[in-house]
């Protein structure tokens, strides 16, 4: 496989904020709808609440390619599923001076119709985690608690 490549720009805006895209998502002259504002964490000093953080984005990237991954996974293996959801918690901690994602902790729900595909669905959220490349790509300890319900 070739080299991707994604681009994302980010500009401050002022305080401890700025505006973050991606030319790759523009549409036309909307480009600013594909904008995300982010700010340094109501944690630190002259941080900013209810604004999306890093510490918010590194947790989310883990997150969304568990989804992804999930799905190009299970559409292959043909698992009749009717749901997918994940909460996420990142674990921020100072280590040797240092401040560190050092754990995201994954919540996957998966939503079958036959209680017959239960295992099957596990192994392949499992799988899924295994076969993520964010999670492949940091340091950070992966926990998960996955969730199985039978559609009613």
């Amino acid at each position: 496989m070739e080299k991707h490549h994604y681009n994302v720009d980010i500009n401050w805006r002022s305080d401890r904020k700025g505006m973050m895209c991606s030319p790759e998502l523009a549409e036309g002259d909307a480009h600013s709808a594909n904008c995300i504002e982010v700010a340094t964490p109501p944690e630190f000093p002259k941080g900013m609440p209810n604004i999306w953080t890093p510490e918010h984005l590194f947790t989310a990237a883990v997150s969304s390619c568990l989804m992804t991954t999930f799905l190009a996974i299970a559409e292959n293996s043909k698992l009749n599923f009717s749901g997918f959801s994940c909460k996420s918690k990142g674990i921020m901690e100072k280590v040797e001076g240092k401040y560190l994602m050092i754990e995201v902790i994954l919540e996957p729900t998966v939503t079958i119709k036959d209680e017959k595909d239960r295992e099957r669905a596990e192994r392949i959220i499992e799988k899924s985690e295994a076969a993520c490349l964010i999670s492949n790509s940091i340091k950070s300890k992966i926990t998960m608690d996955i969730t199985i319900k039978i559609e009613t």
